[in-house]
């Protein structure tokens, strides 16, 4: 069988098969080369099934509950020094003692001026001191004497006229005598009764006020030269030192019950109205950035005031703080929960838009995008939940990689 002469005839068919396969591809190639592709490049997130929560994120600073304070009441040199700062201390134990030497010798001044204008008031409330009381009571007793033999001599005049044994003019002196002892009886009475006018019991009564509040207030210069834990607490604040001179209203110390303390927060202006009592807070502190306290919001502001540069409204809260590991004055970061639904439906915030005011998704659909209006809810500064117009793993757009717009029907690739 001669092999060679039907290679030499299938030769020639060959060729024109390899070329016809060529000549096909490159016009493919050509087409696919010339077609122009004019999708958009798209960004894309799916819609997921989760947890929203909205929040408020803001600073604060922790204050101590129970705060106590002690300032030096005078100039005076800190005798005794008697805790040491972070001590725990007991209520009534003896923390500070300071030199009260010149408080002493006040209080006995003050002691002494009030024991000398209280026997004055005393004096004017009885008529005077006890021997013008004597005195005056003395006077009385000879004053109605007076007037009484004044009186049975005028008697006995009067039965002798008739006779002719006394005359007109001995009956009228005796009529004057006994005027004069009733007077003299009248205004010994008065004195007895009215020795001081209003304004000269005003004024030693308000001499006896006066010593008064001076010896108060020399008292609490004395009980504050010693100062006592007023509770159970911890001395959080130590500035001065033993044999130290202070002035007067120098902080010696300050003392709290650490183990609950206050969360001063600063809400800005506009989430002021977002707040509702109860709604879960929590705390943060840079020094411990793994642990969170958690409280709840008991205070809505009343007012809005510039702190800083920022107009914010303040709310207080306690905050357990059982291991003392907050501590006073610190600055920390407060997170409040405004809303939180969980087991909702989920999209990136950029993802919504809205036309007029209807909130609305771009759904992916093959290689075009398709509008589709949503009934939004929650939402924060990264998510919005919707509750209506998607189910979960819908596809949706984002934005484009290269900056044209997006719409109704845009062909896409992603």
């Amino acid at each position: 069988m001669p092999l060679n002469g039907n290679s030499s005839a299938n030769q020639p068919r060959r060729w024109w098969t390899i070329a016809l396969v060529v000549l096909v591809t490159g016009i493919v190639l050509l087409a696919i080369a010339t077609r122009r592709d004019d999708s958009i490049p798209i960004r894309t997130s799916v819609v997921q099934q989760g947890t929203i929560r909205s929040v408020i994120s803001t600073n604060g600073r922790i204050e101590p509950v129970n705060n106590f304070e002690a300032h030096a009441p005078i100039s005076t040199s800190v005798r005794r020094l008697l805790v040491r700062e972070g001590e725990q201390v007991r209520k009534g134990q003896l923390l500070v003692e300071l030199d009260d030497s010149n408080a002493r010798t006040d209080a006995a001044r003050a002691q002494t001026a009030l024991s000398g204008a209280q026997a004055s008031l005393s004096a004017v409330e009885r008529g005077g001191n006890q021997e013008e009381v004597l005195t005056l009571d003395a006077q009385i007793v000879k004053a109605r004497t007076d007037r009484d033999s004044a009186q049975r001599n005028l008697e006995s005049l009067k039965k002798l006229q008739p006779m002719g044994a006394a005359s007109v003019g001995e009956v009228r002196d005796a009529e004057n005598a006994v005027a004069r002892a009733e007077a003299e009886l009248n205004l010994l009475q008065q004195k007895q009764v009215k020795r001081y006018s209003k304004a000269e019991v005003a004024h030693v009564e308000a001499q006896r006020s006066e010593a008064q509040a001076a010896y108060a207030a020399a008292e609490d210069v004395l009980s504050k030269s010693n100062v006592r834990a007023p509770f159970d607490g911890i001395v959080y604040f130590l500035p001065v030192k033993q044999g130290a001179f202070v002035n007067a209203g120098d902080l010696l110390l300050q003392v709290a019950d650490l183990r609950k303390v206050q969360v001063r927060a600063f809400i800005d202006e506009p989430d002021v109205a977002r707040l509702a009592l109860g709604d879960p807070m929590e705390i943060t502190w840079d020094a411990i950035p793994e642990r969170i306290w958690k409280t709840t919001l008991s205070m809505i502001p009343s007012t809005v005031r510039l702190h800083g540069a920022r107009n914010v409204g303040e709310t207080t809260c306690i905050v357990d703080n059982a291991d003392l590991k907050l501590l006073p004055n610190i600055n920390i970061g407060v997170t409040i929960v405004t809303g939180e639904h969980e087991n909702v439906l989920v999209v990136p915030r950029e993802a919504v838009r809205v036309d007029d005011t209807t909130p609305y998704v771009l759904l992916v659909s093959g290689d075009q995008l398709q509008r589709r209006n949503v009934e939004t809810a929650l939402s924060n500064l990264t998510q919005v939940e919707v509750r209506n117009g998607l189910v979960a793993r819908d596809r949706i757009a984002l934005a484009s990689l290269n900056g044209k717009p997006l719409g109704e029907k845009t062909k896409v690739r992603f």
